[in-house]
């Protein structure tokens, strides 16, 4: 196992000295963990004392042009992100809970460690069983990750992957937006999203629902000039959801009373077979790849591994 450890250890160190932070401020932007940002004078009172990282939720009755809220996007530095691993390298560590205590010494963290917390509440959630009617499966490397997509999906010519795209440069991460225009709708039957997580390496939650789905595009304009062209999910039936899952705190509903909407980070991904879709714009931004045979070519290649 020496010559695995060296192995990983000389790829994480490739990457870059970063990691230990990007972890922690990964994690403290992760929608389930508290967050410090301060919070700005928003459009409603009961959101006045919200952790911000939280402000990502809205009902489908929001979804409209000219209306206004408070939406939190994580600005995070893809050059000094973790990385997709190889599926060789990836698969050679212990993905576990139960190996928490290796892994922690492996990559020098110690056990107290806000980094520690972090890469334990991640390997939990991977490891927690899914909703009634949900697939999920924790990607540690790219092949695995298209794997997954193209078994859910069915699909074995051509997907789209779709991300939120920030067109302008801004180190704001919260503050008030107003929908400017709905750029697609696409009804989504099969999708699968795939979620960011904090860990030494790349690691990405992704699961599937089977009740219905839809997703969106929509331009936004912030208060200080920033534009996004964000992804939106919208899950119309969450009566089998957690009472205690954060949206309904936010929104104050309860499960199955109303379809709950969320806006995408721009790292987080959309997997969805090519279909044509219907909308306002013919601005559609989107990465595609095919998988021909055995060989998967991606090209968004460079967007997961630089």
């Amino acid at each position: 196992m020496a010559g695995t450890e060296n192995k990983v250890l000389e790829i994480a160190l490739e990457e870059g000295h970063n990691t230990s932070n990007n972890i922690q401020d990964h994690a403290m932007n992760h929608p389930n963990k508290p967050g410090h940002s301060v919070i700005p004078k928003l459009d409603t009172h009961e959101h006045r004392h919200m952790d911000p990282s939280l402000m990502v939720f809205f009902t489908l009755k929001d979804l409209r042009v000219g209306k206004r809220m408070a939406i939190h996007f994580p600005k995070r530095d893809p050059s000094k992100s973790p990385k997709l691993w190889p599926k060789e390298e990836a698969d050679s560590l212990p993905f576990s809970s139960k190996q928490l205590p290796y892994l922690l010494k492996l990559f020098s963290f110690s056990p107290h460690s806000p980094q520690a917390t972090a890469i334990e509440n991640t390997l939990r959630e991977c490891e927690s069983k899914p909703i009634k009617g949900e697939v999920k499966f924790c990607a540690t490397s790219l092949e695995s990750m298209l794997d997954f997509t193209q078994r859910i999906l069915g699909v074995t010519s051509e997907l789209q992957v779709l991300s939120t795209l920030h067109q302008t440069k801004s180190s704001v991460t919260f503050q008030n937006y107003t929908i400017l225009e709905t750029l697609m709708e696409i009804p989504a039957p099969k999708m699968v999203a795939c979620h960011t997580m904090p860990y030494p390496y790349a690691v990405f939650y992704c699961h599937s629902q089977d009740n219905g789905n839809r997703v969106y595009r929509v331009s936004l304009g912030g208060e200080n000039g920033d534009r996004v062209e964000a992804m939106v999910v919208c899950h119309l039936d969450t009566s089998q959801w957690a009472p205690t899952h954060v949206s309904f705190q936010v929104l104050g509903i309860t499960p199955g009373t109303s379809p709950v909407c969320h806006f995408f980070p721009a790292d987080h991904l959309i997997f969805l077979p090519k279909l044509q879709a219907h909308g306002s714009s013919t601005m559609w931004y989107y990465y595609s790849y095919i998988l021909m045979n055995q060989c998967k070519t991606l090209i968004m290649y460079n967007f997961l591994y630089e």
